[in-house]
């Protein structure tokens, strides 16, 4: 399967244990080359996700909202017939906002088809990682200011287009901040949301770590930075900026715009639309 992760069980029953990233509301799936016995998976905190779906040798999770960043649960498989490795554990980790959504594990010795692929995925990264340290060279290189965006092809003659969405956010009680405004901008090859955010009265001082934007379809705009106004008191506002790869003129939206700091914390934003 293209970008599914990978995971190689050693023959002897070797203890080491391999972590996979859950997250609420996301489906993670495992696909394994040998068939499971039904009766002998064990999920610790099961009843904190709203869907375990097993087949004859794929299980699916989705976690439910009951999950906090940063849990760990143990998952354990075991095998019909019974040859070596009986059983398989891995542990399930809490993202405030990724999940592995495809995961193959092998029992067995794998095929060259599936190195191949690999190979293939690791040349198409590789490609990937050059592409971005050439932009960044680029960007190190162009003089600052309006000549700068001109010079990197990030701004053309259309100029920037902006649209205040505040009122269409919709206000969600589980937000760690509250969010007092929220505006988004266009150019030629990326869009930008910037959101107003005050932290709630007694509240720890919140610094975003990572974010994502992600359509209906659970497609994902490239996050390109990320930058928050310097610290003021608690009982001000800041501001964040979120600027994300937008190629095509078409990508308006709405997204679920979703913030997460180094801890439990976390601020969603949906109905996020673009100019």
């Amino acid at each position: 399967m293209p970008g599914a992760r990978r995971i190689e069980l050693a023959p002897d029953g070797s203890p080491s244990i391999a972590e996979i990233a859950v997250s609420a509301g996301l489906s993670t799936g495992l696909y394994f080359d040998s068939d499971l016995m039904r009766d002998g998976i064990e999920l610790e905190g099961r009843e904190r996700f709203s869907l375990v779906d097993i087949g004859q040798a794929t299980l699916r999770l989705v976690p439910s909202s009951r999950v906090a960043p940063g849990e760990r649960f143990r998952l354990v498989v075991r095998f019909r017939d019974g040859a070596a490795p009986v059983s398989a554990s891995f542990l399930l980790r809490v993202h405030p906002a990724k999940a592995e959504p495809l995961v193959e594990i092998f029992r067995e010795k794998r095929t060259i088809e599936t190195y191949q692929q690999e190979t293939r995925e690791v040349r198409a990264e590789l490609e990937r990682c050059q592409d971005e340290n050439s932009r960044l060279v680029a960007e190190h290189e162009a003089p600052p200011g309006l000549a700068g965006l001109l010079s990197t092809g990030t701004l053309d003659e259309h100029g920037v287009a902006g649209r205040v969405v505040t009122k269409d956010i919709p206000r969600l009680a589980g937000n760690a901040l509250e969010a007092i405004s929220v505006t988004t901008y266009r150019a030629k090859t990326a869009v930008a949301v910037v959101v107003q955010l005050a932290t709630k009265a007694g509240a720890h001082l919140w610094s975003p770590k990572g974010v994502t934007l992600r359509s209906r379809t659970g497609a994902e705009l490239k996050v390109l930075r990320i930058w928050q106004q310097p610290s003021t008191p608690l009982d001000e506002s800041r501001s964040i900026v979120v600027e994300a790869e937008a190629p095509e003129a078409g990508v308006q939206g709405p997204f679920s715009l979703k913030l997460w700091e180094d801890g439990p914390r976390t601020v969603t934003l949906g109905n996020v639309t673009f100019p």
